[in-house]
């Protein structure tokens, strides 16, 4: 995946393109996956990088949704499970099975919890992932040392997936490219062109990195720009209303000896109705998340004080040591693009988490709301009827059961390489042709110099950002450390991209800019 050639493949194009997705995210990309897949004549174009918006910054879990399922909402959770059992077998290098542990501290909770999940199960059918059981204080204490036994009656057990959505995205974007698909990041749409009838046939669009503009040619145009769908609705009708209430999660970054052990805690009720989790993920521990309505969109959202202050004040009453801010190896906040509801609503939790397709008058297709375990049934949905739009030849869905990019079943997960799959030998590779590369970048993370090569050759990142935020998590995972990173990081996509000392000190300082708002002071 190569964005010269990609741009060659763009310009070379001479005829309409079947499909046009906008956005790549976890949306957009299987949208796209879905339509070239199909056959289709298929471009899909990114504002920014991959998953650059809420599909980098999600909890890491793909699941059903068990509190979904306590809101009422059957069949969205019935469509996720289903969802979580294919892409575990399509993606089983970057989706695996997690336990989870919901702790009791009253004696209805144990019988509680155990007959919705339960139920939880048999909804998951074949394609369930273990069965929940309660357990005693004694088994809760052994699976998860660090937690407050004043008053613990016992815990509920039961399985859902954990992945690393970032490397998903990118996976995916392989995966379309493979499938004959053309994908650029750093193109802007700037508008939609219509025909004499009003009907939308093409668009314009920016490549942000030569400010090039293009026009091009499609047959139906999809919107899948998450909490931005508005902006492109709006290029098709100024006066459209709001389809999308942009919701933040908040999600801190904990070291690992706050959750000892391979057991992530679910904490169904808090104070204020949500539900917490602290997940293990890459030798470090999830804890999040919030749920508060925001009135704009922002590429870099900020976590409020009173969101942080819930989160660890809420986990310290579960945690033998409470959290504090100096705890906190990074911070990040992601917008979920919850579909609108019809009435004047402000409690996200009366907003629907189930996807919906729009068709505009003009014909543009928008697809709102939706989670990330559910992106590929959505891209089915999307494209059953941009196709249909477009008048394209019918053609049925392949992506149930395709190996996503990096597809791999026996690799070693103690492999620091482990979530790149089949590319693990490839990488390797690159370290016999150059033993330097094999060197760490920062002594206290466990990235090494051959994975920014990588990234820059075959996974199209563009800047340190691209790098450090998404090929590899460190942004995520320790935000100090990153910041020490950038120069190392620079200094080897200079090489790879061509660049000079000036732009390595220009993408040093936006780095260190934007990592601040990572770190909790």
């Amino acid at each position: 995946m190569n964005r010269d050639l990609m741009i060659k493949q763009l310009e070379a194009n001479k005829n309409t393109w079947d499909i046009v997705v906008v956005g790549g995210g976890a949306t957009g990309l299987g949208a796209a996956l879905e339509s070239a897949t199909r056959g289709y004549n298929t471009l899909l174009l990114e504002q920014d990088d991959f998953s650059k918006g809420t599909s980098s910054r999600s909890t890491k879990l793909v699941h059903g949704g068990v509190r979904y399922l306590a809101q009422g909402d059957v069949s969205l959770v019935l469509e996720a499970l289903h969802e979580r059992g294919l892409l575990m077998n399509n993606a089983p290098h970057l989706v695996r099975n997690q336990a989870f542990i919901i702790p009791t501290y009253a004696w209805w909770g144990g019988p509680f919890y155990t007959v919705g999940l339960k139920v939880y199960d048999m909804m998951a059918g074949k394609l369930g992932l273990g069965p929940s059981v309660h357990i005693s204080k004694e088994k809760v204490l052994k699976s998860i040392p660090t937690l407050r036994t004043d008053g613990l009656k016992g815990g509920v057990i039961y399985h859902d997936g954990q992945f690393d959505d970032s490397r998903l995205a990118i996976n995916l974007a392989q995966t379309f490219v493979e499938n004959g698909g053309t994908i650029l990041n750093y193109a802007k749409v700037t508008s939609l062109t219509k025909d004499s009838t009003g009907l939308i046939n093409g668009l314009t669009f920016t490549d942000v990195e030569s400010d090039k503009e293009y026009t091009i040619n499609a047959k139906a145009v999809v919107n899948a720009t998450g909490v931005w769908v508005d902006d492109i609705m709006h290029m098709d009708n100024p006066k459209e209303k709001a389809n999308v209430k942009p919701s933040q999660g908040v999600h801190l970054i904990l070291e690992k000896e706050f959750l000892q052990g391979d057991h992530a805690i679910m904490i169904p009720k808090t104070d204020d109705g949500r539900v917490l989790f602290a997940v293990p993920w890459h030798n470090k521990v999830v804890v999040g998340t919030t749920d508060t309505l925001v009135d704009h969109a922002s590429l870099e959202p900020r976590a409020l004080k009173q969101e942080v202050k819930f989160i660890l004040d809420t986990a310290g009453r579960y945690l033998t040591r409470k959290p504090t801010a100096k705890d906190v190896k990074s911070i990040f906040a992601g917008l979920r693009p919850l579909a609108a509801p019809s009435g004047d609503s402000k409690k996200t939790k009366e907003i629907s988490r189930s996807h919906k397709l729009i068709v505009s008058i003009s014909g543009l297709v928008t697809i709102t709301g939706g989670k990330w375990t559910t992106y590929r049934k959505m891209g089915e949905d999307t494209i059953d009827k941009a196709a249909m739009i477009a008048g394209l030849v019918d053609q049925k869905s392949v992506t149930k059961r395709m190996a996503i990019h990096g597809y791999l079943r026996n690799f070693d997960p103690q492999d620091p390489l482990y979530y790149y799959g089949s590319d693990i030998s490839r990488i390797k590779q690159l370290i016999q042709e150059d033993s330097s590369l094999g060197e760490l970048i920062h002594p206290s993370m466990d990235y090494i110099k051959a994975q920014i090569v990588w990234a820059a050759r075959f996974e199209m990142a563009r800047n340190v950002e691209d790098v450090l935020a998404r090929r590899v998590r460190a942004l995520f995972l320790d935000a100090r450390a990153s910041v020490e990173m950038a120069p190392e990081v620079a200094r080897i996509l200079a090489q790879e991209l061509h660049k000079d000392e000036t732009w390595q000190k220009d993408q040093i300082a936006a780095y260190t800019e934007l990592a601040k708002g990572y770190i909790l002071e």
